[in-house]
């Protein structure tokens, strides 16, 4: 009786000691990340998911101070963009994994090395009231004298999508840095974050402004008097990239999300939540276009984050901001 006893016991640490569970760090939003661990576990039952959320810049904090003290807790990161995890690959935090699943997507939306891959695609375009006489087509009707004064936009200081869009604009040979200078010219107000510039466009107080598509094109299903335009010049974008640390203390399981993340199953929760799928192949949500009508502007991570800096210091001294 005392040997079952033990060997029970034993058993049972055993069986508690090695469970698998994968550590997640994430930017989705609460209720988009309690779908994804669900469905998630759901697929790969015996494998469980703990994971803390909060925006990318705290999460991010957090996690660097926990590896200067030497323990970094995330097997994987869930997160919004390719720079902040093209910064990580290069410091040497995250480790190579080429998914399978990885063969339905353009090679544009992922890391080469497999460091990140792609989950979704949030593009920025633009957003007009409805009350509007002329309707915007490209990026060059936002800096039409016909318009100073009336548009908004989130500022690169602020929000890592406006960052993003900065670099893809400032990058683009017809547009560059002279784009950004007519726009502070017409005298474009560029503060806060989307969600500010979507109240700001929704409300009337400015008619126009660059903002995140999903913003839009939700409200306006909603009732809100806004229209998206998806611009002739292309689109910037965030892909929501997903990663694995180098430090990952169960890699087989971190490796199962990913795959799960990339797949038809997991690509089509993307798609149930209102997003793009990244995903070659797949549809997209009700009030956006054709994937194959959405022109992506091109977009290099690593030279982002080698400029992100400088980007940001023209920026605040273009428009007179901190």
């Amino acid at each position: 009786m005392k040997t079952f006893l033990i060997t029970t016991a034993l058993t049972f640490i055993a069986s508690t000691s090695f469970a698998d569970t994968v550590t997640l760090y994430t930017s989705q939003p609460n209720a988009d990340a309690q779908k994804t661990v669900d469905a998630f576990m759901a697929a790969n039952p015996g494998t469980e998911v703990e994971w803390v959320r909060d925006g990318t810049t705290k999460l991010m904090a957090r996690l660097r101070a926990e590896i200067e003290a030497g323990n970094p807790q995330p097997d994987l990161l869930l997160i919004a963009d390719t720079v902040t995890l093209e910064g990580m690959a290069q410091e040497g935090y995250l480790t190579t994994y080429k998914s399978p699943e990885a063969a339905n997507y353009d090679s544009a939306l992922y890391s080469y090395d497999g460091f990140y891959h792609s989950t979704k695609l949030i593009t920025t375009g633009i957003v007009y009231n409805t009350g509007v006489k002329d309707v915007p087509t490209s990026w060059a009707d936002l800096v039409d004298p016909t318009v100073k004064g009336q548009v908004a936009m989130p500022s690169p200081l602020y929000s890592g999508a406006a960052l993003i869009h900065l670099a893809t604009l400032t990058d683009d040979k017809k547009l560059g840095w002279d784009y950004y200078g007519k726009l502070a010219g017409n005298d474009a107000r560029a503060q806060g974050g989307n969600g500010g510039t979507f109240k700001a466009v929704a409300s009337g107080e400015k008619p126009y402004g660059m903002v995140v598509d999903f913003l839009t094109i939700r409200n306006k299903a909603n009732g809100s008097p806004v229209e998206f335009v998806f611009p002739t010049e292309g689109v910037s974008y965030v892909t929501e990239p997903v990663a694995i640390m180098s430090s990952a203390k169960n890699v087989e399981g971190a490796k199962k999300f990913v795959d799960f993340l990339l797949s038809e199953k997991g690509q089509n929760l993307v798609l149930d939540m209102g997003y793009i799928p990244a995903r070659n192949g797949m549809g997209v949500p009700a009030g956006f276009p054709a994937r194959e009508d959405i022109k992506l502007m091109d977009f290099d991570p690593a030279v982002a984050l080698k400029n992100a800096e400088v980007n940001k210091a023209k920026f605040a001294e273009l428009f007179g901001t901190k």
